[in-house]
């Protein structure tokens, strides 16, 4: 036979349980139902047919400008050490006679000696940067002035950067296409 105890004990845990499962609902209050309110929008029952027999127009055509040559190719020569080792550059193709100029000051093994030289040129006033762009720790990274249409002016800038850096910058064509 079960202890009155164990009665109460029972009894109490049906009327905890049953609190637990229905008291939210009895005090979570009214519950408001929200119906969603739209509209269909009507199809268009009027069409102009003329639209779908119409004949579409040809897109203009505009003569563009594209070499048909090869884009010069930049050879690295990995046998110097030195800071300043030497670029070699294929000469430009015909029809980049009017080309912009630019002054390579070295290529760098060490980025961080690239990144300082660049960052130095720039707080004097010169259009420096890293190229290629995207470099890494470990590869070649060339320290560029330019580019700028006007040789002279480049001409101009050579001794000062020689005097700044120590380095004696190459005056070289700019290709856009292989820079």
């Amino acid at each position: 036979m079960a202890t009155q105890f164990q009665n109460r004990l029972v009894g109490t845990l049906i009327l905890v349980s049953l609190g637990v499962i229905f008291l939210p609902d009895v005090f979570d209050g009214e519950k408001a139902h929200y119906e969603e309110s739209y509209q269909a929008i009507p199809l268009k029952e009027e069409f102009d047919q003329n639209l779908l027999e119409a004949p579409v127009e040809a897109p203009e055509s505009a003569d563009t400008f594209m070499p048909v040559d090869e884009p010069v190719t930049v050879t690295i020569d990995d046998t110097l050490e030195d800071a300043t080792d030497r670029v070699a550059v294929t000469a430009p193709k015909e029809g980049y006679t009017d080309s912009a100029w630019i002054i390579r000051l070295g290529t760098f093994r060490n980025l961080e000696n690239a990144q300082s030289l660049v960052n130095t040129l720039r707080s004097k006033g010169y259009p420096a940067q890293l190229m290629p762009r995207g470099v890494k720790e470990g590869e070649l990274a060339r320290v560029e002035v330019g580019p700028n249409v006007s040789k002279e002016k480049l001409e101009a800038m050579t001794a000062d950067l020689e005097s700044l850096t120590g380095l004696k910058g190459q005056l070289l064509r700019f290709n856009p296409l292989n820079p």
